[in-house]
């Protein structure tokens, strides 16, 4: 799957959990617990490419400060 990382795409929990190669209970997990960035649209979680790029780029300079 290809994503488009244009700064407006709107992103489901099964794209996103597509994404990051992981499971989509995950992502849920993830976003009720606010540790991913994510808004509800009508119930459902949706979450912003630009917003998830940037997480991404946090978390790998994490782990490299931890170490």
């Amino acid at each position: 799957m290809t994503i488009n990382s244009s700064e407006g795409e709107i992103l489901t929990i099964k794209e996103v959990a597509e994404y990051l190669k992981v499971t989509e209970r995950t992502i849920y997990r993830l976003a009720a617990a606010k540790k991913i960035p994510a808004f509800k649209v009508g119930g459902t979680w949706r979450f912003r490419t630009a917003d998830i790029d940037s997480w991404i780029a946090a978390q790998s300079e994490k782990a490299e400060a931890s170490d």
